[in-house]
């Protein structure tokens, strides 16, 4: 049976919590390991074979703990890797994933399954930054989401490519990405 597709699931959940409550409580913590079969993530506490292509990749979504919250959640990538599309040599990256939840969050094994399936796959850092900022964007529906792509140097030249989705809410803590740029080894 064809698993239904996640992000439709998470964007129909929502958990009534007492707001004077700094955290879950238990009974949320067992209201939420209690979710159905068709609520329960596709990957987290399963073996799980890396898909061959980014295209192949599912990401999967969960509801947001926090879904009254404007908050900036990140992922750090710093060894990301994909083919150049001319000579298949490996490129390297240090990825930096900003956003804001809304209604759902990407399930970070999930994340982890479809960023090493571009360990295969040729494409110019541009299209690998831009096009997984925009697939999590189109899919999960954050407020709002950008990403830093710090490539290495390969030929001489080290390549920075940034995406965001949009102007970020206003009262959103933006951090500084955290990644310096590239000297050398002067």
């Amino acid at each position: 049976m064809p698993k239904p597709n996640a992000f439709l699931r998470a964007r129909d959940v929502h958990i009534s919590r007492n707001r004077d409550e700094p955290f879950a409580s238990r009974g949320e913590t067992a209201k939420c390991a209690a979710m159905t079969d068709e609520l329960k993530p596709m990957y987290l506490g399963a073996q799980s074979a890396l898909p061959q292509t980014p295209e192949e990749a599912e990401l999967d979504y969960v509801p947001n703990p926090r879904p009254d919250t404007l908050y900036l959640a990140r992922f750090a990538v710093p060894e990301f890797t994909s083919l150049c599309p001319v000579t298949a040599q490996p490129d390297f990256a240090h990825l930096v994933i900003d956003y804001a939840p809304d209604k759902s969050i990407v399930e970070s094994k999930s994340l982890k399954l479809f960023l090493g399936s571009f360990r295969n796959h040729a494409a110019f850092h541009e299209d690998c930054t831009v096009g997984i900022g925009q697939r999590l964007f189109t899919e999960m529906k954050p407020h709002w989401l950008r990403i830093g792509g710090y490539w290495y140097p390969r030929g001489g030249i080290p390549i920075d490519v940034f995406w965001q989705s949009g102007e970020p809410p206003k009262g959103l803590w933006l951090p500084d990405q955290g990644v310096a740029p590239y000297r050398g080894r002067g």
